[in-house]
């Protein structure tokens, strides 16, 4: 008996492939649910969250102060998103805590379920706050900043970073209302054709140039 028989009657066996009668609803079953999850894998621009691109982060609308926050942050030109809420560990522990983390927030997101007010949870506390001695760790360590900083051991050593450093890097304002879209677009929400100077102020600027 040949190889492939050996796998077909396996198959058989195990009832994976159904009577003939039932195979082309089968195959049309089969292909729905592959282009359906084809189609919800374009939907959701899954592949941009295996990036370190921080405009994946704004593909739920949700997150738009967060990003537009950050752009205005100094932390905009050292650090993206990736740099502070995901383990750098190895990448291993990296990629599987970016999937549980985003199978939670895309669960969330799908059922309409956001909070009002949106904050770390207990996991992603832990991540930022080892991120932030990762990166800081000099000037955590350094002797001379007890000259001038009431305090500071005993507060790095029993408080996470922000309970001082409230606005790095997403500063006081977050709410959609007061922060808005900025000039900068995203593209998550953008357009294409999305033009960032009005046509009256392009018309005004070639006839001020005449």
């Amino acid at each position: 008996m040949g190889k492939r028989q050996k796998i077909k009657r396996k198959l058989f066996k195990y009832h994976l492939i159904p009577p003939h009668q039932w195979r082309p609803a089968a195959t049309v079953l089969v292909a729905a649910i592959f282009g359906l999850g084809l189609y919800l894998l374009r939907l959701s621009n899954a592949t941009s969250y295996l990036s370190d691109d921080p405009q994946a982060c704004v593909n739920c609308h949700i997150m738009t102060p967060q990003y537009i926050t950050w752009t205005h942050s100094s932390h905009r030109e050292v650090a993206h998103c990736n740099d502070c809420h995901v383990p750098h560990d190895n990448v291993a522990n990296k990629y599987f805590f970016k999937a549980k983390d985003g199978l939670y927030h895309a669960s969330i997101f799908t059922l309409r379920a956001e909070p009002q007010v949106i904050r770390a949870l207990e996991p992603s506390i832990n991540v930022i706050q080892n991120n932030c001695i990762r990166c800081h760790e000099n000037q955590v360590t350094d002797a001379r900043l007890t000259g001038f900083v009431d305090n500071h051991f005993v507060h790095r050593t029993d408080r996470i970073c922000w309970e001082c450093h409230r606005e790095v890097p997403h500063g006081k304002v977050k709410s959609l209302s007061s922060v808005g879209h900025q000039i900068e677009p995203i593209r998550a929400h953008s357009p294409p054709d999305l033009e960032i100077i009005p046509q009256w102020l392009k018309e005004s600027m070639k006839q001020n140039k005449k």
